[in-house]
């Protein structure tokens, strides 16, 4: 129950001090404007982050981090503000909100735990428990090696815990840190120069000489085995790699590497952890810098005269029971990097072997080991040029190897491979293939849709799907920088670099490639539709031209398929999966739900506050019912106020806190009044002719003299105190005595809607309680007929109406200062509910459906 102020019942003999009561009273009005102002942030904040669940919007861990941290900080305030206002009487909540901070930081928090180990580490002696110490990559290649017997070359692993003696030498973690922490990944330009001066931050340390001591005395041990100083692969093998996450192609691998640069090469691949497109990945993956961690694997060199990849099922159609292979002349680097067409061979896993399809790419030119060290693009020798680059035997051997790896792995694998001039078939590395889900929808969809021109109907689909947009033909991969939202970006050849636009493309074609690259793994990851090998996009297709990409079909329509866009439109969005994502969901369920909806409910009390929404609802709620008593603390009667003369007969007196009424006036007019609220309810007020009562009957008379003569006489010399209005210009407390009545008006009315609210408090009249509860009613009714919400407790009222724009707030309290000339002793005309009923009907008739 809401008690009258003080300023309405205090006796002479308690009065305070004028400037006293009005520094406090200003006081309490600011620590409400701070809590407003700062709850809007928090709102506006939180609006922010439920934006980024619509899977449509990019971001990094620092932008969860960073705004997650501030919403705890002005949550902080809006606690403070609130103690200010209720003179700590809600100090539990500095418990409640570091008890969520926890539970947010937990989520947070995470640091991966590198295991001590040896600074490098045989490949015989990994498995794939060894993640950890070896990274992905290279642990399960030795287990390939050790537990599959199958053929893999020897070499070793310099391990991660090495990799953190390395970036702990010269405090290489901090300055990397500093500089990648307030990296925004949607500012390419940024992207590359911070990427470039990290990578030459490292390339330019020196390693630890322990470290060195380690790497030259494990290739010692590859000297002594092969005789020699045998050439070597410096290969990545970050501890996320070829996991859930496959990173394809974003770090370094150095082939035909000499062994007195094995250390300069393994800076260089630690550095590649930092390129731009493994920045891009990582952070729009949901990692922190510290999860970045890299090992490295040195492996004797294949001299291979041919390699390649395969996957031991379609990933685009994996109920056909295939073994796909693609295979070049020489090293396998141009299939994985999409610069050369490979070979394609379709062997049955079932019959086991029975090789289905071959597709000769007729290849041109091939790589090779220089002898000096690092590649030689050389021709094709003649006796090879068009010929299969393996034997039909080779092609038996390597589904065999893939049957056999998908078997121990117990999931299809993709698998890079290199045949060696001793004609043995080695495995190079096996990861999880990702596999596609079928596209679904209602209806099947046509391979060819007749009326729409077709500019290209050829090419290898390397991930399903349908895509609209303008052609964006890629010239130079500096043009990355502006590529636009939408777009389908079109290329001469594929790379990995494209992750950096894949967010924002509707599709890509090339002219090369193929579908067991690094970015067809990478474009199934993001589900961007791809369509590879087209051989003449980039010369049919025009620059900005409007084109549909049906990689499901795998066509290219002029214009808009407004069928097949229809059809797209029931696609997964696969930033939805990542680990970023959904530590983002789980974040927000500290955040944003809001249990605390009811005022009234029993259970809208500090103690059930389980979230940060839940905090900021309740302070706002408890911070207007604390300025709803403004005048309880403070004796506003004997403070310095000014009179306010505005052609109404009620004696107005007028507190200003700030801003609400010009400064040095004993006497003020309507025109003096500078508070928004106030001069809204004033217009109102003024606007009725104040008449009399309307006619009264008798019952209703003798009523009020009835109900006077048990009133005691201190209450009845309460009917002539003044009424006062302490304003600011956007805030009015405005007390009102007419006769026997009393009510409290409470309005904010600013720029921001969630800020804006009235409330209103009407007690007393002199007559018989059923003609009161009658008036009681009247209010009631007109009031929800305005919007509000509105409790009554005997003849007690309290409603409110939130969160409406200034102009509406303003146009509301109009009206209310209509109904408060309208309600003066209208109880003495109540005399029957017929009579109310034509009341209420009339006001609303005339003062609401006319505004």
């Amino acid at each position: 129950m809401f008690k009258l102020p003080k300023f309405l019942r205090k006796s002479s003999e308690e009065k305070v001090q004028d400037n006293t009561a009005k520094e406090s009273m200003k006081a309490k009005y600011l620590a409400f404007q701070n809590l407003l102002s700062t709850n809007n942030q928090v709102l506006e904040l939180m609006a922010d982050l439920e934006e980024k669940l619509s899977g449509e919007y990019l971001f990094d861990m620092h932008y969860i981090k960073t705004n997650v941290q501030l919403i705890g900080y002005e949550i902080v305030k809006i606690i403070e503000s609130l103690n200010a206002l209720s003179y700590n009487k809600y100090s539990q909540f500095s418990q409640i909100q570091a008890g969520i901070n926890r539970e947010i930081e937990k989520i947070l928090e995470y640091k991966m735990e590198v295991p001590v180990s040896d600074l490098t580490v045989p490949l015989e002696n990994l498995t794939g428990g060894t993640v950890g110490i070896a990274g992905g990559k290279i642990a399960h290649l030795g287990e390939v090696k050790s537990n599959l017997n199958l053929p893999t070359p020897d070499g070793f692993a310099i391990s991660a815990y090495a990799f953190i003696k390395f970036m702990d030498h010269n405090g290489l973690i901090e300055k990397i840190s500093k500089k990648l922490s307030t990296l925004s990944i949607e500012n390419l330009e940024e992207l590359n120069k911070v990427s470039k001066e990290v990578q030459d931050i490292i390339i330019q340390t020196e390693v630890p000489p322990d470290l060195q001591e380690s790497i030259l005395s494990a290739y010692a041990k590859l000297c002594k085995k092969y005789g020699g100083n045998p050439m070597v692969s410096v290969r990545s093998s970050a501890i996320r790699e070829d996991s859930e996450f496959s990173f394809a192609g974003q770090y370094a691998t150095f082939l035909n590497v000499p062994g007195d640069l094995i250390i300069q090469k393994y800076k260089e691949v630690v550095a590649s952890l930092f390129t731009p497109r493994a920045i891009f990945y990582y952070k729009t993956k949901g990692f922190s810098e510290g999860e970045m961690v890299m090992a490295v694997g040195v492996l004797n060199m294949v001299d291979a005269v041919a390699g390649g990849v395969m996957y031991s099922r379609d990933p685009n159609d994996p109920s056909t029971d295939h073994i796909l292979i693609n295979a070049v002349h020489g090293l396998g680097v141009t299939v994985v990097d999409g610069t050369v067409t490979p070979d394609t061979y379709t062997v049955s896993r079932h019959p086991e072997g029975t090789i289905i399809d071959r597709k000769i790419s007729g290849q041109e030119k091939m790589l090779i080991n220089a002898e000096a060290g690092e590649l030689e693009e050389v021709p094709v020798p003649g006796d090879r040029k068009g010929k299969q680059c393996l034997t039909d035997e080779q092609i038996r051997i390597l589904a065999k190897y893939a049957l056999a790896l998908e078997h121990y792995y117990g999931s299809p694998q993709d698998i890079e491979w290199a045949a060696g001039s001793d004609r043995k078939m080695y495995i190079l590395q096996s990861r999880p293939l990702r596999i596609l889900m079928p596209v679904t929808s209602g209806a099947s969809l046509p391979t060819r849709f007749e009326n729409y021109p077709i500019i290209l109907d050829k090419g290898v689909i390397a991930c399903k799907g349908v895509g609209f947009g303008k052609a964006f033909i890629l010239q130079d991969d500096e043009e990355l920088d502006n590529f636009p939202e939408g777009a389908v970006l079109v290329a001469k050849h594929t790379s990995p670099k494209f992750v950096t636009v894949m967010n924002k493309a509707s599709a890509i074609i090339t002219d090369v490639g193929s579908a067991t690259g690094h970015m067809a793994s990478l474009s199934r990851e993001y589900q961007v539709p791809t369509i590879l090998d087209t051989e003449v996009s980039t010369s049919v297709l025009q620059n900005g031209q409007e084109i549909t990409v049906d990689a499901i079909n795998c066509n290219i329509y002029e214009g808009k398929v407004p069928e097949l866009i229809e059809y797209a439109q029931n696609k997964k969005e696969p930033f939805k999966e990542t680990h970023l994502f959904k530590t983002l969901e789980k974040v927000l369920k500290w955040v944003v739900p809001l249990k605390l909806t009811d005022p009234e409910s029993e259970t809208f009390k500090p103690e059930y506050c389980k979230t940060y929404h839940d905090i900021t609802r309740f302070a706002h709620e408890v911070a207007m019912q604390e300025m709803f008593g403004i005048g309880e603390e403070e004796d506003v009667e004997d403070t310095h106020t000014t009179d306010l003369s505005a052609g109404i007969p009620v004696d107005v007196h007028m507190l200003n806190i700030d801003g609400g009424v010009k400064e040095n006036l004993k006497k003020a007019t309507v025109e003096d009044v500078l508070s928004i609220p106030f001069l809204a309810l004033l217009k109102g007020m003024k606007s009725m002719k104040w008449p009399g009562p309307p006619p009264v009957d008798a019952k209703g008379f003798f009523g009020m003299l009835a109900h006077s003569a048990s009133v005691p006489e201190n209450q009845l010399q309460e009917t002539a105190k003044k009424s006062f209005a302490v304003i600011s210009k956007n805030y009015v407390n405005f007390s009102i005595r007419l006769g026997y009545h009393f009510s409290m008006i409470e309005a904010y009315a600013g720029e921001n809607i969630n800020d804006n609210y009235i409330k209103f408090f009407f007690k007393g009249g002199g007559a018989a309680i059923d003609r009161r509860l009658r008036r009681l009613r009247l209010i009631k009714e007109i009031l929800k007929a305005m919007g509000f919400r509105v409790n009554i407790k005997e003849d007690v009222m309290n409603a409110i109406l939130t969160k409406y724009k200034q102009a509406t707030i303003e146009d509301k309290l109009v009206v209310m200062g209509k109904l408060t000339a309208y309600t003066k002793q209208l109880d003495m005309a109540m005399f029957n509910d017929a009579v109310t009923d034509m009341y209420v009907d009339q006001f609303i008739k005339e003062h609401i459906k006319k505004s």
